[in-house]
């Protein structure tokens, strides 16, 4: 639905022959001026404009647009031109000045699953950082749908997009976060972590670890579902994002203060420490260059190690935490090519030791001494 691309090349042909150097420079005739502005405007997409004309889409029922020829992808698409428009935080909150917010709200039931997904990715950029926003979807019931389709959709990915816009929803939004609380979000995580994907594993052990950092009380909650067992099953997986995931949620546990010694971990501890000691080995088995790729991991299972048992892992005797020019600042390849040219003189005159400015010395007098 969206324009592919402006075509700049009459304008371009036109400002080259205007602007060549080569004639005076010359006031416009009104042809002239008349062309310019329609060719620029004809290549000015008006954003709210745009954006009331697929409100009006949106807000055309499902049988009507198929009895027009709308199809399924169509829609797709225009959820696509949708989500560009209301990367701009202004357009995002404008969306539901214009009645655009209840309608895409209404997409995460469509029939079609393409159609739930795409619009809770919409959702998700609408929300991402933005107090207003999360308000307006907030007030609007959209945490509903979200979650409904996050817990139960038929289809993994509209269930993972869900859980992305649910994420974006409540992060540093205390009523979303009650709400997802009251809502039994929790279970809903727990069934996640327990899912055969690996990104909605990765997902989830994401936002049970913000949760838990946001408020420790959540601690008991996540371990009367068992989620501690689940994610010490998941610090062994085979992705290394789900591994490094797991170790940040189990740190959380860990820090608590309100479970005893080994704080929310309580009777896992022994099976932490047998994972923790097999990741030490597996990581001491490493080449060089699988090693460098582990480098938060390495600080987890330190860290985890250090919390738990009060004393630092074996990875610092071996000396694989912290690896030779880890810590060391990037290389600077932009300084000379892109500095200042006032620092570059400095720089140039570094060397002159001598100073600019002679000190004066008492002039000498001539003459006679004038009397007292």
């Amino acid at each position: 639905m969206a324009k592919d691309g402006p075509n700049w090349d009459g304008l371009l042909k036109w400002s080259i022959a205007n602007s060549d150097g080569t004639r005076p420079t010359r006031n416009l005739s009104e042809e002239d001026k008349r062309w310019f502005m329609e060719a620029m405007q004809s290549q000015t997409v008006d954003v709210i404009k745009r954006m009331k004309e697929i409100t009006m889409v949106m807000q055309t029922p499902e049988q009507v647009l198929e009895a027009q020829g709308v199809t399924a992808a169509d829609i797709e698409d225009m959820l696509d031109e949708l989500q560009e428009h209301v990367e701009s935080i202004d357009m995002a909150n404008d969306l539901h000045s214009i009645g655009g917010l209840v309608p895409l709200l209404g997409y995460l039931k469509n029939s079609h699953a393409n159609i739930r997904a795409k619009a809770a990715e919409v959702v998700s950029t609408i929300v991402q950082n933005n107090p207003r926003s999360q308000q307006l979807v907030m007030e609007a019931n959209g945490l509903e749908p979200l979650l409904s389709n996050f817990a139960s959709d038929p289809d993994v990915t509209v269930r993972i997009k869900a859980l992305g816009a649910i994420s974006s929803l409540i992060r540093h939004n205390k009523p979303g976060i009650a709400a997802f609380r009251l809502a039994n979000g929790y279970a809903a995580l727990r069934d996640a972590v327990g899912a055969d994907s690996t990104r909605f594993q990765r997902k989830a052990l994401n936002l049970i670890q913000y949760l838990l950092h946001e408020n420790h009380s959540d601690c008991n909650v996540v371990k009367e579902l068992g989620l501690p067992r689940v994610m010490l099953h998941l610090a062994s997986s085979e992705d290394a994002e789900v591994r490094e995931a797991a170790l940040r949620g189990l740190l959380e546990l860990a820090r608590d203060k309100t479970g005893g010694s080994n704080g929310g971990l309580g009777e896992e501890d022994e099976k932490l420490k047998q994972i923790l000691e097999d990741r030490i080995k597996g990581i001491s088995l490493m080449s060089p260059e699988d090693l460098g790729a582990t480098r938060e991991e390495r600080q987890l299972v330190d860290c985890l190690w250090s919390t738990c048992y009060k004393e630092p892992s074996s990875l610092r005797e071996k000396g694989l935490l912290s690896l030779p020019g880890e810590d060391d600042p990037p290389p600077d390849v932009a300084s000379k090519h892109f500095e200042p040219p006032l620092r570059g003189w400095a720089a140039n005159h570094t060397g002159d030791s001598k100073p600019r400015v002679k000190k004066q010395e008492a002039p000498l007098l001539l003459g006679p001494i004038p009397p007292n």
